[in-house]
């Protein structure tokens, strides 16, 4: 009896109940963390009376050490930079983002993938990644507009 309360508290969590027995909304994830450095000075814009959204590029590095790593300790070290777009649309969140990160700051981004198309000034069609960001851990004293 104790295991059977214990799956259907489970499944409450899990499942949005509704009166519609063919409706059974189940919760995902869609969580992301990024800890990299700032690709350049965040853009604030507004498009098409929309609210603004502060945006700018990150960067996040992977390293491997290439080759037999037992004969040669200090082997070959190799580097791939992945870049990343991350939209702010949170509007606390947005405005201090804009004012206080920099290129070169190092941060720690949270918040969820999004996919999404858009049109480029030669009419030719594009797929964007982005990370719509809900908190910035700043991990640097850089400044906007203050050296260090």
């Amino acid at each position: 009896m104790l295991r059977n309360r214990a799956a259907q508290v489970f499944r409450q969590l899990v499942r949005h109940q509704s009166t519609d027995t063919s409706l059974i909304l189940e919760r995902s994830i869609n969580r992301v963390q990024l800890l990299g450095r700032v690709g350049q000075d965040p853009v604030m814009r507004q498009v098409e009376g929309r609210n603004p959204v502060t945006i700018f590029s990150m960067a996040t590095n992977e390293m491997w050490r290439s080759g037999d790593v037992e004969t040669s300790p200090a082997g070959d070290v190799s580097q791939k930079t992945t870049w990343h777009r991350v939209s702010i649309f949170k509007p606390g969140l947005r405005d201090v983002a804009y004012q206080y990160v920099k290129k070169g700051s190092r941060v720690l981004v949270e918040g969820k993938l999004d996919y999404g198309e858009y049109v480029d000034k030669n009419n030719v069609r594009r797929q964007a990644t982005t990370i719509i960001a809900d908190n910035i851990v700043f991990l640097s004293v850089n400044i906007r507009g203050r050296d260090q």
